[in-house]
């Protein structure tokens, strides 16, 4: 039997071996939570490793997507006419507030015929034709309603309404001029009629003004050796010298000729003749090669790329002022005038690098316009030079004319340089043949002190030395006018003359017998020149001046020697 205390000590066996047994159960449960904690966290990290490339894959196609955002949105905006560009064009009237707008419409339109291949391109492209049509018919009807005012009256100032609204609106030409060609063609043909009836009328007028001051002047070419009655009061004109320049007096308004007692010389009215026209014709193609030459605009995004930015609309308004009453020395031009997105120099400032063809067209569009106007300068030169004047308003002219072509030609007018040469050429002949006859009036003149026409009436002191006169008045306005040291159409005839008049001293006392009285007579006639000559050269420094001072020096030697040895000669018989 087992005692009490076995007993009691099984029961704690017991007790024992239910805990061992629970402890057993509880480590076999948190065995088997751990196995499946470990699965589940073997599970977990699996889906933390697809999130991590998953969030990888993210942010890739955030960066491409980032990548592609700003050409995207520049295809998308070239794509589209924003409202306001298509308000403007379908509800306004044109205005400075077209200017941009119409810039902005035709990069657009140039960029939708660029992206031609992209198929919203080419689904907004009747959109697009629809408002180019209604802007060029617009822009039509504004263009031809500015020259309204031109041809209604010729008071209107032509360069003030080029320079500041036509100048101001020459982007919208330039847009005509590139997307709808039939347009502009329309345009320019309508100003070339209106222009060249604005000035063929203005300058008929005052063509017509200087005519009836040219019917006053009474001067008449005389040669050499006629007597004028005023032998004492033959001098220098210097005032007159001076219309040889352009810097000087004012030119000759058309009112003036309205007064019949003004009168003015031939040189004053040729002279407001041609820088008169000279203003008007270099500004007119300076208005031309800066209004109707159109230079192409920037390319289109595709070829400058997404990234290029956008040209803001900048413009430079012409000032040019013009006064008919004086005209500036200097050369004259106009600014050039800017336009939105156009590349490359404008205006004159293109004459220079354009092509030939192109630079053509502006020679032609201006000839449209100034032929009528050359035809009536040309026949007033005619009649100016027929009958032909004296020689000094002559050289006078021809020197005017060249000083015109010089500037002509600085102010880049090719057609109108052209032009003021052939007056040139037209000049010199008649010069030459004034020349030609002052010499063989001498010549005819020597022939009759020497007897060969014995009908002929002699030559007299009185006759010679009034000769004299008008020869030192020939010859120092010939050197005033004349600026080269050689100039072989100016001084060969002058050579001449003095030939001539050497001989008209010889023959004039040669039919003195005494040799005393015969030197002191051609000395007295030699120191009427050398005064005469030294009064006048002193005003220049001219080698001609200083060659012709020595000649005559020489034959007043020669003469005072010839007094000498003819005295000698005298007493010698009279011992």
């Amino acid at each position: 039997m087992a005692s009490p205390s076995d007993r009691a000590r099984a029961k704690d066996f017991v007790e024992l071996h239910d805990q061992v047994q629970t402890s057993v159960n509880l480590l076999d449960s948190l065995e088997s939570f751990l196995s499946t904690f470990q699965r589940d966290l073997s599970s977990v990290s699996g889906q933390i490793s697809e999130l991590q490339e998953h969030s990888k894959d993210i942010d890739n196609r955030l960066k491409n997507r980032r990548r592609i955002e700003k050409p995207l949105s520049s295809l998308i905006s070239d794509l589209t006419i924003p409202p306001a560009v298509a308000t403007t064009i379908l509800d306004t009237e044109v205005g400075e507030s077209w200017i941009p707008v119409i810039a902005d419409f035709e990069r657009r339109l140039d960029t939708l015929h660029a992206r031609s291949r992209v198929k919203a391109a080419r689904d907004l492209g009747d959109v697009v034709e629809g408002l180019r049509i209604v802007a060029a018919t617009k822009l039509r009807a504004f263009f031809l309603a500015l020259l309204q005012p031109i041809k209604n009256s010729v008071t209107t100032n032509m360069q003030v309404l080029q320079s500041s609204v036509f100048l101001k609106y020459s982007a919208l030409f330039g847009f005509l001029k590139r997307q709808a060609e039939p347009v502009a063609r329309e345009i320019q043909e309508s100003y070339v009629i209106a222009a060249r009836t604005y000035y063929e009328t203005s300058f008929r007028r005052y063509i017509r003004s200087l005519g009836w001051l040219r019917a006053r002047v009474s001067e008449k070419f005389g040669n050499i050796t006629l007597m004028s009655g005023e032998n004492d009061g033959i001098r220098i004109d210097h005032e007159r010298l001076t219309y040889a320049k352009l810097e000087g007096p004012g030119v000759v308004l058309a009112y003036q000729a309205d007064d019949k007692a003004h009168k003015e010389p031939l040189e004053a009215i040729l002279r407001s003749l041609f820088l008169v026209l000279m203003d008007n014709a270099t500004a007119e193609y300076s208005f031309i090669a800066s209004f109707f030459s159109v230079e192409a605009l920037e390319p289109p995004p595709t070829a400058r790329g997404p990234e290029s930015g956008r040209i803001s609309a900048a413009f430079l308004s012409a000032d040019r002022s013009f006064d008919d009453k004086n005209s500036a020395g200097g050369s004259e031009a106009r600014k050039d005038v800017s336009s939105p997105g156009v590349i490359g120099p404008t205006g004159l400032a293109r004459l220079a690098t354009m092509e030939r063809a192109e630079r053509t067209e502006l020679n032609n569009i201006w000839k449209k316009i100034f032929d009528p106007v050359l035809e009536y300068t040309k026949t007033f030169v005619g009649s100016v030079i027929e009958p032909p004047p004296p020689a000094i308003p002559l050289l006078t002219m021809a020197r005017l004319t060249e000083a015109v072509t010089a500037e002509v030609q600085k102010r880049q007018c090719s057609p109108l340089e052209t032009f003021f040469f052939s007056m040139r050429l037209q000049l010199w002949p008649v010069y030459q043949k004034v020349m030609s006859e002052h010499c063989e009036a001498l010549k005819k003149l020597s022939e009759r002190s020497n007897g060969y026409f014995s009908k002929a009436p002699m030559t007299n002191d009185a006759t010679v030395l009034h000769i004299c006169k008008r020869y030192i008045v020939m010859f120092e306005s010939f050197v005033l006018l004349t600026d080269q040291a050689e100039e072989t159409m100016i001084f060969s005839n002058l050579f001449r003359l003095r030939q001539e008049l050497t001989k008209l001293i010889l023959c004039h006392t040669e039919p003195i017998v005494d040799k005393v009285a015969k030197a002191t007579k051609q000395s007295s006639i030699y120191e009427v020149l050398l005064q005469g000559l030294i009064k006048g050269t002193h005003l220049t420094s001219h080698p001609k001046a200083q060659a012709e001072l020595d000649y005559w020096t020489q034959k007043e030697e020669e003469a005072r020697r010839s007094i000498i040895s003819a005295g000698k000669r005298r007493q010698t018989v009279g011992q």
